[in-house]
């Protein structure tokens, strides 16, 4: 069991593991009072040593670490990686790559739809979890043994999980699958939060432009705020107050109070005085400048019995090629398929090769499903005439 809690044990642990082919990775946080997620813990494993590094002890800089994930040269092994990375990039201002998930090399190698690290541990790595301490608080110490060792699992027998996988992916030439499914964990806007976007995910009762222009500003106003001072958006407004307040349009303090649950500490203190500038801001917008809602999901025409055959079809091709069927198309792209579109991710790379060539063919008539005792199989139709 090994806790790092000084700066010169950090940076003796990481130095050689810039030599290291991958190290494998995962994080402890809290972020149930805060907006953004705190660091608690860090577990690091390269291919012979692993120790669990105390974010939170007193002095510790955590700048060895930084250092070691930035190196473009170590392959950084995670398992169902977005929140983790999320941490990093806030810490680094980048994402840490190159990248391996092993949950998305899981369901490309097989494994199941979201395959769980103890569920992969236990297979590939024959370990078993101890999951008694998973929902810890991992801000507090010190920390336990029971703790430390539950956390310095995470990451030893991912080692284990990760050579299963990637000799898996080798031996079927799917590697290069997995470079194609790191793109969204690459992009770094996929951790950023933007606050002039915060409203697009609410659902107004209305959709006229200056309510949504309200719901813009006051969205905006409470991510800005939630972010500045560190507490979860929905502590400082809920969604339903940002609703009725982008509806009802308060012109004064007194009409904010009147906004269900908020009170008038709320609407009379510095947050009420802010919000409702906000609100004036989307009040004074000229009629050019207010926003839209996003155009409507287009209305698709795709034949039923169509999108049952491609289902079919995806069942018996996923399972063919060892591969989870939700990973190779949405039922979103099913449907877009059926209803004639062509431009769709299913139709491109290993999932045209995996699935998509095939729906295309099924889809134009040229092969058709049959049952060959308890399995449906393709067979070419043979054009009339």
């Amino acid at each position: 069991m090994k806790l790092i809690t000084t700066t010169d044990e950090l940076a003796a642990f990481c130095k050689p593991l810039a030599e290291a082919e991958f190290i494998a990775v995962d994080t402890e946080f809290m972020r149930e009072r805060t907006y953004w997620p705190k660091l608690c813990l860090a577990q690091v494993a390269g291919p012979e040593d692993a120790a669990a590094i105390d974010a939170l002890a007193e002095g510790i800089d955590l700048a060895p670490l930084d250092e070691l994930m930035a190196n473009p040269r170590v392959l950084k092994v995670f398992h169902a990686a977005r929140q983790d990375l999320e941490i990093f990039y806030l810490r680094m201002t980048q994402v840490p790559q190159p990248l391996f998930d092993t949950q998305v090399a899981a369901m490309v190698c097989g494994h199941g739809e979201a395959a769980s690290y103890e569920s992969l541990a236990t297979k590939l790595a024959k370990a078993k979890i101890d999951k008694s301490s998973r929902f810890t608080d991992w801000s507090r110490r010190p920390l336990s043994e029971r703790q430390i060792t539950y956390a310095l699992s995470d990451v030893t027998h991912l080692r284990v999980v990760y050579e299963k996988l990637k000799h898996q992916l080798e031996r079927t030439g799917r590697l290069p699958w997995i470079t194609e499914e790191m793109a969204v964990l690459n992009d770094p806007a996929t951790y950023r939060a933007d606050p002039e976007q915060a409203w697009r995910r609410l659902k107004p009762r209305g959709s006229s432009p200056r309510l949504l222009a309200i719901l813009k500003e006051s969205a905006a106003w409470r991510e800005r705020t939630a972010q500045r001072i560190d507490i979860p958006r929905q502590r400082l407004l809920r969604d339903e107050q940002l609703l009725e307040i982008a509806s009802h349009a308060p012109k004064t303090i007194e009409e904010l109070a009147l906004t269900r649950g908020l009170g008038r500490g709320f609407a009379e203190g510095w947050q009420g005085r802010e919000l409702m500038e906000a609100i004036e801001r989307a009040r004074s917008l000229p009629e050019s400048e207010l926003p839209a809602r996003d155009k409507p999901t287009e209305q698709l025409r795709a034949p039923g019995a169509v999108v049952d055959l491609l289902r079919t079809l995806l069942r018996l091709k996923a399972e063919q090629a060892g591969v989870a069927g939700r990973l190779v198309a949405s039922a979103d792209e099913l449907d877009r398929l059926a209803a004639g579109k062509r431009d769709l991710p299913v139709l491109k790379g290993w999932r045209s090769e995996v699935f998509g060539v095939d729906a295309v063919a099924l889809i134009e008539g040229r092969v058709s499903l049959a049952l060959s005792g308890d399995q449906a199989r393709l067979i070419p139709v043979t054009p009339a005439g």
